[in-house]
């Protein structure tokens, strides 16, 4: 469980950094008419969520996660500023279930 937790705690960082990111470039599109910025981070955020659903997936079988947690914990990476949140709680949660196994 702890070689999958790294993957996804970079990935979560790095997610809600780049939604923030495109949320300004949402601004400037529909706000400002400048779509150049939207073109650019779109894909690239897309293609990092993508890859973000399958670290929490990793991480979830591995930690023996209901479906519904699961599913929790991959919208985080759709709202703004919840990623980072969220990446806390399953920080937490894992180290103390890994702490209690070895305990």
């Amino acid at each position: 469980m702890e070689s999958a937790l790294k993957p996804f705690r970079v990935l979560a960082y790095v997610v809600g950094v780049m939604l923030l990111i495109l949320c300004v470039a949402m601004v400037l599109r529909y706000g400002f008419g400048a779509a150049e910025m939207s073109k650019i981070i779109a894909p690239i955020h897309g293609g990092l969520y993508m890859i973000y659903l399958i670290t929490v997936m990793n991480l979830g079988m591995k930690a023996r996660w209901s479906w519904p947690y699961m599913l929790g914990v991959m919208l985080g990476g759709t709202v703004p500023f919840l990623s980072f949140y969220v990446e806390r709680r399953v920080h937490g949660r894992v180290r103390s279930e890994l702490s209690a196994a070895g305990a």
